[in-house]
């Protein structure tokens, strides 16, 4: 497990981008007095995603890398829904939608050369026990199934947007990734769940006022 001062910042710079999106989002659907999905929220979302992916690679954390890969496409999919992609030139568009589509790819295709080096790795962590893994896990698998949530209901609806359910998932998830963070003694875990939990809360009293 990678503790230097650079994985660390890795960290804190995804945080701090999944911060951003929250309080962007949080601050135009305070202007628009309803809940709002902004692409900048999106855009943040998966440039956040794919650089905390490869924290939990360094940190030898699998509960933060299947988080990250659940979200992942949604993210991808929620941009084009907005038309973001359809505004890039053919050639670069090409390039750029290529490449995030195979990074989790290349990313797993790496772990699976060697998968017992990888499972004693990533599972035979004596400071890190299998009820941990599979706590934090859990908390990962909770959180990002919001997105899957948000992914149904915005496919049925034809458009992107975040409904209440997605707010609630958030919150449920958020606190037991908190724990899961206090137990690893993980500043950058802990920072950046904490940080949410007052939006994913002023979100669903927005969305509770605007649906009245």
């Amino acid at each position: 497990m990678d503790s230097s001062p650079f994985v660390y910042i890795l960290g804190f710079i995804a945080q701090g981008l999944f911060s951003a999106r929250i309080l962007v989002q949080w601050i135009m659907s305070e202007r628009a007095k309803k809940v709002v999905s902004p692409t900048v929220f999106w855009v943040l979302s998966l440039v956040a995603s794919w650089i905390f992916f490869i924290y939990g690679w360094l940190r030898h954390d699998f509960s933060i890398m299947l988080g990250q890969l659940i979200g992942y496409y949604v993210y991808i999919w929620n941009l084009n829904a907005k038309g973001l992609w359809a505004k890039l030139r053919p050639g670069l568009r090409q390039a750029v939608v290529g490449l995030l589509l195979l990074t989790p790819v290349i990313g797993v295709g790496l772990m699976l050369r060697d998968p017992q080096a990888v499972a004693q790795t990533l599972f035979g962590n004596d400071k890190l026990p299998l009820w941990m893994i599979i706590f934090g896990s859990a908390g990962q698998v909770i959180f990002s199934l919001r997105f899957i949530y948000q992914f149904i209901y915005s496919s049925r609806h034809g458009e992107s947007v975040l409904p209440a359910g997605f707010w609630i998932i958030s919150l449920t998830g958020s606190a037991i990734i908190i724990a899961y963070g206090i137990f690893r003694l993980d500043p950058v875990i802990i920072l950046g769940q904490a940080c949410g939990f007052i939006s994913y809360t002023r979100n669903l009293m927005i969305w509770k006022r605007s649906h009245a």
